[in-house]
């Protein structure tokens, strides 16, 4: 049974997410301070960590900092801020994922498995997953066997809307247009119209990847001039 450390200042939120994972078999060790948290660290390692970043004495960067200086296992980091710097700074000082509050727990459960499978895939090291894989943020794909997976969920995509996903995830971070899509995925002259057809892919791309209720916002428009995955 895979142990999980949940850091968390705001108890209610730490016990939901608590039980949750209860819910889903795992062992779990609740912390509200980052001492605390550290402490905990030290005296039994967890298989993962989820960490709040706002805490009462130090924040969740420094406890991320502190646990890679000497563990390897994963960490989720919990916000409710959303500027683009500190999920830079959370990736940058060594974060696995990054979840925004307020957050489904489905599918914060579904990352947190999503996380403990690669760790164990990798047996247990930071190595970059094959290049013919990539796994991050919930999303699991294979290009050898052109499976999808997002957040524990199998996605049934045509060839072209695998292409194209893999194409954005592979340049996550920069912004990919339109022309550059079509000329890519479909080896043709890009026209006028070639734009609608990427839409139309882009949009059923995000119904797949949507929980049945809503779509998802996995692939990010950047109006007047294309599309881009965060990093």
């Amino acid at each position: 049974m895979s142990k999980i450390l949940v850091l968390d200042n705001e108890r209610e939120i730490a016990d939901v997410i608590g039980l949750y994972l209860r819910n889903d078999g795992y062992e779990v060790e609740l912390a509200y301070s980052g001492r605390e948290a550290l402490k905990k660290v030290e005296e039994a390692p967890p298989d993962l960590a989820l960490l709040d970043v706002m805490l009462p004495d130090i924040d969740g960067f420094r406890v991320l900092q502190k646990i890679r200086e000497k563990y390897k296992f994963p960490v989720i980091m919990l916000t409710a801020k959303t500027e683009y710097t500190d999920k830079i700074n959370g990736l940058t000082l060594g974060a696995d994922d990054y979840i925004p509050k307020p957050f489904n727990p489905l599918e914060m459960v579904a990352r947190v498995k999503a996380q403990l499978r690669r760790y164990q895939k990798y047996n247990g090291t930071a190595a970059e997953p094959p290049e013919n894989i990539i796994d991050f943020a919930g999303l699991l794909m294979n290009r050898d066997t052109h499976e999808c997976s997002y957040n524990e969920r199998d996605l049934n995509l045509t060839p072209t809307e695998f292409d194209i996903l893999w194409l954005l995830c592979e340049n996550r971070g920069k912004v990919i247009s339109s022309e550059q899509l079509f000329e890519q995925i479909w080896k043709e002259k890009y026209f006028k119209n070639s734009n609608n057809t990427v839409m139309v892919h882009i949009r059923h791309l995000r119904e797949k990847m949507g929980d049945g209720h809503r779509k998802s916002d996995f692939i990010k428009t950047v109006w007047g001039v294309g599309y881009k995955i965060e990093k």
